[in-house]
């Protein structure tokens, strides 16, 4: 169980480590609820790609193999916990650390966790990555890829348009800049396979990689 040590803007406080980690065994060897390897699947890409939609799905079909799974959307983060954040860039490498800690906190948990995040700057998914991995934590960016030109036609929010009109300023895609992940777990292209498709590949890596059976 990694520890957990104050910064110098957060004196005075110190990491207490519970019993979560014992009982989780515990849980495992009698085949219970719990019997579930914690990681955590950030999807990443432009908005449109299909994030989101995959992560529903995905969820979808987790719970109901009976797998302990939770899903952070990125508008709905912004309704709650990151309300207080804009859409610049400091307000964006924020916005991705916080749900950084928050899904390693529900994957230290035993939990599947799925980010559904634009997180435009690999630096800020390289941060996201790190903070897991020293917990010791399970961690796999997949890449949900489509063309530019594709999601502006898809455009379902009719963002891309109110950003090709100078109505979005620092839009990603458009007016702020998409870093592609240079070396995903995964790489999906949605302009080639449907949501159901990548449910697939998703579910066969983690078989797979053994963090579900």
């Amino acid at each position: 169980m990694a520890t957990a040590t104050a910064t110098a803007t957060t004196t005075n406080i110190t990491f207490h480590p519970g019993s979560r980690l014992i009982m989780i065994c515990q849980s495992q060897r009698k085949g219970g609820p719990l019997a579930t390897k914690g990681i955590t699947i950030w999807l990443t890409g432009l908005s449109a790609s299909g994030k989101s939609t995959i992560a529903c799905a995905l969820e979808q079909h987790l719970l109901h193999l009976r797998k302990f799974s939770y899903r952070l959307d990125g508008d709905n983060i912004r309704f709650g916990l990151n309300k207080d954040l804009g859409f610049d860039e400091k307000s964006r490498n924020e916005n991705i650390r916080r749900i950084g800690e928050v899904s390693r906190l529900f994957t230290d948990a035993a939990c599947i966790t799925l980010t559904a995040f634009i997180s435009p700057y690999r630096a800020d998914r390289a941060l996201a990555r790190k903070i897991h991995e020293e917990a010791g934590l399970n961690f796999v960016e997949v890449f949900v890829d489509a063309p530019l030109e594709v999601v502006e036609q898809r455009d379902p929010k009719g963002l891309y348009k109110r950003a090709r009109a100078g109505e979005i300023k620092e839009f990603t895609g458009i007016s702020a800049p998409y870093e592609p992940p240079l070396d995903p777990e995964l790489h999906i292209k949605t302009a080639e396979c449907d949501v159901k498709e990548a449910v697939r590949i998703i579910t066969d890596y983690l078989l797979e990689k053994g963090y579900i059976s």
